[in-house]
């Protein structure tokens, strides 16, 4: 039979490339998610029962061991940005993790790919970089071969970084940032994925930072991306102590709200985050280490928030109708 691979979260942005890769590679795909009705989307990636959503609870023994019985490896690609509630950094991104990676060890899985971010530190700013790195640790004490891949921003259709900003360019002629100055190096999610594959198939371990050739400040990604949707917005740096103050006021909302009102604009974490450039580390191993050639934003971003231009689709043809009236 073709070997088994089981991806947590593999519905999510960067696990259903994965997933697709692996259904292409003929290996049986298991997406182990939360709502698997809400995941059919990835059967189409092979052919009718090579990929397969099914329950699983990173947060629960039994769910975890079922979910990787029989799988010759194991992805984790779950991670949260919810520093409250039960999916917190620690539940999710440390201790999550670590149930997998001993549960993948005890099943007797082959190989584990482990997707976190760079900035992963266990003296990190934030409470998100040090629940990263503590899931590094627990992973490598319980699976030392796994692979870990640490991406700085990723970036493709299903990004909720550019498509995201580029939604608030609709909102008016302002477009505000924390943070302006913080240097990030974008990698497609694409080339993630490839980097994964390698760790899947045995082919490579150890850790990885994965950037993209362009690093760029947080004010030049959002003057890339007006210039790819053909809008005019003034990119507003937000002083950090503003930024923490505004965070403070949209954290304590979320908490008097009893989780009512999510925080998803930004948080005191997140402020903490934006202080340090999210860029490759001189002496890490890289993409270029796999053999995987980075991509280019200017190759991917046309392709698809062409939608957030002020014609939509329509932006070329009308372009090209009036260079036809001025020739």
């Amino acid at each position: 039979m073709a070997k088994l691979v089981t991806i947590f979260g593999g519905s999510g942005f960067v696990g259903r490339y994965i997933a697709r890769r692996m259904a292409k590679q003929g290996w049986r795909v298991r997406v182990a998610v939360r709502r698997p009705n809400e995941t059919l989307f990835v059967k189409p990636y092979g052919v009718v029962g090579q990929v397969e959503p099914i329950l699983a609870n990173i947060r629960d023994d039994a769910s975890v061991r079922a979910a990787i019985h029989g799988a010759d490896a194991v992805v984790n690609c779950v991670g949260t940005f919810d520093a409250g509630g039960k999916n917190n950094f620690d539940a999710v991104q440390h201790e999550g993790a670590a149930r997998i990676a001993r549960m993948a060890a005890e099943e007797g899985a082959e190989t584990m790919v482990h997707i976190s971010a760079i900035g992963a530190d266990a003296e990190g700013n934030s409470l998100y970089a040090q629940s990263k790195a503590a899931g590094e640790a627990a992973i490598l004490e319980a699976f030392p071969t796994a692979m870990i891949l640490r991406p700085s921003v990723v970036f493709g259709p299903e990004d909720q970084f550019f498509n995201r900003f580029a939604g608030m360019t609709r909102l008016g002629p302002i477009l505000p940032v924390a943070g302006a100055e913080t240097r990030f190096q974008p990698v497609y999610v694409d080339d993630v994925a490839q980097a994964a594959v390698k760790g899947i198939l045995g082919e490579s371990h150890g850790t990885y930072e994965l950037g993209g050739p362009d690093v760029e400040t947080f004010r030049e990604l959002m003057n890339r991306m007006l210039g790819v949707i053909r809008r005019r917005r003034l990119v507003l740096n937000i002083p950090f102590f503003v930024a923490r103050i505004m965070a403070f006021v949209l954290d304590m909302a979320q908490t008097v709200t009893l989780g009512l009102f999510n925080n998803g604009i930004l948080t005191r974490d997140q402020v903490r985050s934006l202080a340090s450039d999210n860029v490759v580390g001189e002496n890490a191993q890289t993409l270029a280490d796999l053999g995987v050639e980075a991509t280019a934003m200017e190759a991917v971003l046309d392709d698809y928030l062409y939608v957030f231009r002020p014609s939509g689709q329509y932006s070329d043809i009308k372009e090209s109708a009036q260079n036809l009236r001025e020739s």
